[in-house]
């Protein structure tokens, strides 16, 4: 029995060295099995946000069990006990159990994660995309400071060369380009002319067609286009073989339409062209051009265009200003030229005016004289013609004189209240004597609502009616005149460029003078209002004229805010003379004052009444001497102001002075006899001699103290009847 156990219970040492290994072993197992959860336990305090926290206390627990089953299996190496095996049992299937759980649960954990890993990648993916955006945008804003110093340096200045050369020196700077060139299309626009070259100061100038395949390809984009280093346009480097050319890009540079504008030595452009910008990097260099770098070239090319149609339109309106300039020192020269011009022919006319009305006052004074005497029939037909001639001259003077004043707008208007129905009667009275020799039967018209007392310029407008009414007789030899006045309506018939708008203060008056004589052809109507210019009718050459009487009516009506038409249906139909002017409507019941002229001023004394005549002329002189002795007057003669002061006395009722010559020394006697003569009673009635017809010779003389003016020439009629009006109102001023 004893051999037996013996044989049983020894062990090989082989075994045991097995044994003790599979138990250090488990020790360890049981070591690291009980680490891990501390080690998980650790992480999930650390991690905030790990999702699958209770697998983790699962996995955990499986851990334990299995550190705890290889730990209680310690003791199973040895003699046990039943409570150790069953310890052991228990162990081992808690351990099952939570093993087959934490299994299935990894099989339902893992797509998760699986697809945490997907969203991780995805992720990746946007991170490094917008790593990529930022690099574009960081890209972006660099193209885009370079875009605006390049804008800057460029629209720095608006003269279109120094544009161009700024534009190739900060491309080159900014792009690091070997060479840079622009190509302006020529005056033919068949061509591309080298204009500007960023290495070559003065480039030379050659050509290249237009229509060459790379640069229709060009033209046909708004991008940069690379291009061939061959091509024609881009071979502006010298030649190496052992240089490896750089890549070369083109845009093109749109131009303004310059048709308009008319550069002197830029070509003119009908329709869109282009130029050509080209541009390279540098030789032997890998080198290659970048999306930002074309977009900055294409910024740059739009930002050119700008600034060269600045540049266009600063040097169009600088050509215009110099033209404007010249234009208007040519003006300034030409107004300086008209205005001593009208001074010349004022002055001459003056001169002419004065020169010629003293004359004038000789023959009409001594040709009234004579017919004063006892004269045979012939004679006295003669005196007649050389008074009607004389004075057909003397209205021939006013005229031009009238002209010359409408024309330079010195005449002015001298308003006043007059009776417009005793106005007409007084033409009719001048006329009819002509008319009834003529045997020329003529009829006045009025309107019953005509006003009878008005406010206008009564002397230019008797002027008109006796310029019209005149011309009637004049080319009338058979027929009869009418003369017809009449309030102007607002339906009545009138040029279509004239409009009738009467208000509470003014009236437009129509004056209608018809006639039976030659007629007029319609075509020739426009010419009778020309100055100087005649019809080439028989009636017209036959009946003489200046040909200023309408000339000058047209410009009064003008001046009186009307209008004037003649009216003809041809050749011996006769013709009709039609005028509306604006006159005012006076508040007067009847005319003012005390009438001009005494009704039988020829029958009026001056017997015994003294007079100083002064006159610088002695034929002039002795004339105006000859009427007022003929008046009957006392008449005293001198020939200067000093011996005009000397002579003057209370005795002398009237005193005529002649103020013809230029200067203020002529006016300045008549303040020396005011101061002589300090009573009113005593003065003598001073009156002014003269020739001049302006407005300023009439307020110099009232200036002065003067009690009227007397315009040359004067016959013995007017004489008379001024002598008698200055007696009765110690006043004269005719209208001037």
């Amino acid at each position: 029995m004893m051999e037996v156990c013996n044989c049983i219970e020894p062990q090989w040492p082989a075994d045991e060295l097995l044994m003790k290994y599979q138990y250090i072993s488990d020790f360890f197992i049981a070591v690291a099995y009980f680490s891990i959860p501390l080690e998980l336990i650790y992480f999930v305090k650390k991690s905030a946000v790990f999702p699958y926290r209770w697998v983790l206390v699962q996995f955990g627990a499986f851990i334990v069990l299995c550190g705890a089953t290889h730990l209680i299996n310690l003791w199973t190496f040895t003699t046990h006990s039943r409570t150790v095996a069953l310890v052991m049992t228990t162990a081992k299937v808690l351990t099952a159990v939570v093993s087959c759980a934490t299994a299935l649960m990894l099989v339902h954990i893992i797509p998760d994660l699986l697809s945490v890993k997907t969203r991780e990648l995805f992720l990746k993916n946007k991170a490094a995309e917008l790593d990529r955006e930022m690099g574009l945008i960081r890209t972006q804003e660099e193209t885009g400071r370079h875009v605006r110093m390049l804008t800057h340096e460029i629209r720095s200045t608006l003269d279109r060369h120094t544009i161009l050369k700024t534009t190739l020196v900060e491309l080159g700077r900014t792009l690091a380009l070997e060479e840079c060139a622009l190509w302006m299309p020529t005056r033919t626009g068949l061509e591309l002319q080298l204009s500007y070259t960023l290495r070559q100061q003065h480039p030379v100038e050659y050509t290249v067609p237009i229509q060459l395949p790379v640069i229709n390809q060009v033209f046909g984009t708004s991008r940069a286009v690379k291009i061939s280093p061959n091509s024609p346009v881009a071979r502006l480097r010298p030649v190496s073989g052992k240089y490896l050319l750089g890549e070369v890009v083109a845009v093109r540079v749109p131009l303004l339409h310059l048709s308009n504008f008319q550069i002197n030595d830029w070509p003119e452009l009908s329709t869109k062209r282009y130029a050509l910008m080209v541009l390279m990097l540098p030789s032997d260099s890998a080198r290659q051009w970048h999306v930002h770098e074309l977009e900055l070239v294409e910024v740059v090319a739009d930002q050119v265009a700008v600034a060269l149609s600045h540049a266009a339109i600063l040097e169009e309106s600088m050509r215009a200003r110099d033209l404007l300039m010249e234009q208007n020192v040519a003006l300034d020269i030409a107004r300086r030229e008209a205005e001593t011009a009208i001074r010349a022919r004022n002055d001459f006319l003056a001169v002419m005016n004065h020169e010629m009305r003293t004359p004038m006052h000789a023959i009409i004074a001594l040709s009234s004289l004579l017919q004063e005497t006892e004269l045979t029939p012939e004679q006295r037909l003669m005196v007649e013609t050389v008074l009607k001639s004389s004075s057909l001259l003397a209205t021939l003077m006013n005229d031009v004189l009238d002209l010359s004043r409408l024309e330079d707008g010195s005449l002015q208007l001298e308003l006043g209240t007059f009776n417009l129905h005793t106005l007409f009667r007084e033409v009719l009275n001048l006329i009819k004597p002509i008319a009834v020799v003529k045997k020329l039967p003529i009829t006045l018209n009025l309107a019953p609502d005509l006003p009878e007392f008005v406010v206008g310029d009564e002397k230019r407008l008797m002027q008109i009616i006796l310029n019209i009414v005149g011309n009637a007789v004049k080319f009338s030899k058979q027929g009869s005149i009418s003369v017809t006045a009449l309030v102007t309506k607002s339906d009545n018939r009138a040029p279509p460029d004239f409009f009738v708008v009467p208000t509470g203060s003014h009236f437009y008056l129509r004056v209608k003078v018809k006639d039976l004589g030659a007629g007029i052809n319609p075509q020739d109507i426009p010419k009778l209002f020309t100055k100087f210019a005649q019809t080439q009718s028989l009636a017209t050459r036959s009946s003489g004229g200046s040909g200023l009487g309408l000339a000058i009516s047209k410009r009064f009506v003008n001046l009186m805010e009307g209008n004037i038409w003649i009216e003809s249906e041809g050749v011996g139909k006769g013709c009709t003379a039609i005028f509306d002017v604006k006159l005012g409507i006076s508040n007067e019941s009847k005319q003012s004052g005390i009438p001009k002229v005494p009704a039988n001023p020829q029958h009026v004394n001056f017997a015994g009444l003294k007079v100083l005549v002064m006159d610088e002329n002695g034929v002039s002189r002795m004339v105006t001497k000859g009427l007022l002795v003929h008046l009957g007057c006392e008449v005293a003669t001198v020939s200067s102001s000093e011996e005009c002061l000397r002579v003057v006395s209370h005795e002398h009722r009237v005193v005529f002075m002649d103020v013809c010559t230029p200067g203020v020394e002529n006016y300045q006697i008549a303040l020396r006899i005011h101061e002589k003569f300090t009573k009113r009673h005593q003065r003598p009635l001073l009156v002014a001699l003269t020739g001049n017809t302006d407005k300023s010779t009439k307020e110099r003389c009232m200036s002065f103290g003067l009690d009227g003016v007397l315009l040359k020439p004067v016959s013995l009629d007017n004489m008379r009847n001024v002598l008698s009006d200055l007696l009765e109102h110690r006043v004269l001023y005719e209208a001037m």
